[in-house]
């Protein structure tokens, strides 16, 4: 559940939407683990296929690493792009701090005994973000609780099967820096011969 409000609920994805951009713009300039961790909020770049358009998209989301899986959950329910795309087209790639690996995603079942003790250790890891979803605490909530407040939550489990190299995964923004270092090194350079 996460607003009562609907007005509320949608100024609240519009704010994700825009967050979202920073994210992904802070993991293509290689700064993906910055401020990105079990103190604060771990967050990794899915990326997924549109179910219609057949484009790539890049979409942060909050996630758990659990034995040799990845789960990470849709707050806003089916209705979530993101997650109608990964049912449609569950070939993904996941952009974590230490690596880009390609994997398989699935649902995990609504009825799954495991399930809402995966989605607390998701909810944990979100650090702040679980939070916002209806005052959620995630390290004492109830397994009631839990299940009430997160009844519409999709739970989506990902098997990573191999590393990804080359163009168009993270970091390849990151000639950017060197580029604009130089470019203010040399706007200094010449702001002190032009005084001189």
């Amino acid at each position: 559940m996460i607003s009562e409000n609907p007005r509320g609920e949608e100024l609240l994805r519009q704010t994700f939407k825009y967050g979202n951009r920073f994210m992904v713009l802070l993991f293509r300039l290689g700064l993906g683990a910055w401020g990105n961790g079990p103190q604060t909020s771990q967050v990794m770049v899915l990326v997924h296929r549109g179910r219609k358009s057949g484009r790539l998209h890049r979409t942060p989301v909050n996630y758990a690493v659990v034995g040799d899986m990845i789960y990470c959950t849709a707050g806003f329910g089916s209705r979530t792009d993101w997650y109608r795309n990964v049912v449609a087209n569950p070939g993904v790639q996941v952009w974590l701090t230490d690596g880009w690996y390609a994997g398989e995603a699935e649902e995990v079942a609504p009825d799954d005994p495991q399930r809402n003790a995966l989605l607390r250790q998701v909810l944990i890891a979100s650090g702040f973000a679980a939070s916002l979803f209806g005052g959620l605490d995630p390290k004492t909530a109830s397994e009631e609780k839990l299940a009430e407040l997160t009844a519409s939550y999709r739970l989506i489990r990902i098997y990573p099967s191999e590393a990804c190299t080359g163009p168009g995964g993270p970091n390849d923004l990151v000639w950017l820096w060197p580029v604009t270092t130089l470019a203010l090194l040399g706007l200094l350079l010449l702001g002190r011969r032009s005084r001189r």
